[in-house]
């Protein structure tokens, strides 16, 4: 006879029994890097709204960044290890997340999936290693979730030049990176993706300051004024919105995991604290209050790690769809926000300090649920896999 022992309040429904060796391997290397290099400092980064740029050499040397690719030197890992390296990552914070989502999952997924094979072997080997950063131009001052509306433009001149003007906003990576993706809209209104090296003549970048969320990230405005291209910087294996919005489902798949992990962390501080801390005469993880607040914590932890496995499964298969994607990012990031909500109010005064991760976390995913679609949009996504009916416009 089998006896039963008490599950794991850290992996209540045993997610990683049903992990490969191969993907246990790759999450906890991660989270061992996460634990070292990255929690002893993070608070301060934050703080001090900084994020160190050889981040991006140190993932690269763990196979991080376009690690979900094929070839070019690029690790070719599945899409479930892909997906929990970034929910460890993002344990630590949004931000540290958001360097490898970036990276692989937008700017070099976008030259990988589109481009030639001489812009793949020009510029993916140099970002796998790090060597090259590359942000995502996409989202606009006046446009945001209205991307199809986008005012940036790219006319051709009789030499076969691409010339190109506008202004990109929020854009992660931006004030360190040295190639952009930026994505315009020709004359005829078709929607072109460039690869658009920072040093270009014409192209700016200006820090965005002041934020109160994302602060361990370097975001930037990118102004484009007359920026001269030669021909070939065209991404030419495609010509319609469909270029950006397949690489953000990349990126949105990528945050149905992570962000788990910054649920994750904020309830197992909340665990930890609730033992620790003493009142009404011992400790307060005896009240029934918080218990509840516990139990609920754990609920939606444990539901959202197993609806972004079983999603990566589907992914792993060929078989996942956009709006999927949709349904896991739009449900796990709400999730989440909740989950960080309850441990900063479990944690009582010291929950609005940096001492804990709640706050950081809470206002990190404030962002998180802003960017790759807001949830409104999702929310129509959705209804139009579900009706057949499209609600945009």
């Amino acid at each position: 006879m089998t006896l039963m022992t008490d599950p794991d309040p850290h992996d209540f429904l045993a997610l990683g029994s049903v992990l490969s060796d191969r993907e246990r391997m790759i999450r906890d290397t991660v989270r061992t890097w996460v634990n070292n290099e990255i929690l002893p400092h993070i608070a301060v980064w934050f703080e001090e709204g900084f994020l160190p740029a050889t981040l991006a050499k140190d993932m690269a040397a763990l196979g991080l960044l376009g690690m979900h690719l094929e070839g070019y030197g690029c690790a070719g890992t599945s899409a479930v290890e892909y997906g929990l390296a970034s929910m460890e990552l993002e344990a630590a914070d949004s931000g540290v997340r958001s360097v490898m989502s970036v990276q692989g999952s937008l700017a070099m997924f976008a030259i990988w999936r589109f481009g030639s094979e001489e812009q793949k072997q020009q510029w993916l080997p140099g970002m796998a290693a790090g060597d090259v950063i590359g942000c995502f131009g996409l989202t606009e001052p006046d446009a945001g979730s209205d991307v199809a509306n986008m005012r940036t433009s790219v006319r051709q001149e009789r030499g076969g030049d691409w010339v190109l003007n506008g202004t990109k906003m929020w854009i992660t990576n931006g004030s360190i990176a040295d190639v952009a993706i930026i994505w315009a809209r020709s004359d005829d209104g078709t929607i072109r993706g460039f690869i658009v090296p920072t040093d270009t003549p014409g192209f700016g970048s200006n820090p965005i300051e002041h934020k109160m969320s994302l602060r361990a990230s370097n975001t930037a405005e990118l102004v484009l004024d007359d920026v001269r291209l030669p021909s070939d910087a065209v991404l030419p294996a495609v010509a319609s919105m469909r270029g950006p919005l397949s690489c953000l489902s990349e990126a949105r798949y990528g945050v149905t995991w992570g962000v788990m992990g910054a649920a994750r962390a904020c309830y197992e501080s909340s665990l930890s604290y609730a033992h620790q801390r003493q009142a009404f005469g011992g400790p307060i993880g005896r009240l029934q209050m918080t218990q509840q607040r516990l139990v609920e914590m754990m609920i939606r932890v444990e539901k959202g790690s197993l609806l972004a496995l079983h999603l990566g499964r589907l992914k792993d298969d060929g078989d996942l769809s956009p709006a999927q994607v949709s349904f896991g990012k739009m449900d796990n990031v709400r999730e989440a926000m909740w989950v960080a909500r309850e441990a900063r109010a479990l944690h009582g005064a010291n929950g609005i300090t940096l001492e804990y991760p709640p706050i950081r976390h809470m206002m990190n995913l404030e962002s998180v649920s802003t960017y790759e679609g807001t949830n409104e949009i999702h929310q129509l996504i959705l209804g139009q896999a579900i009706t057949g009916h499209n609600a945009f416009g």
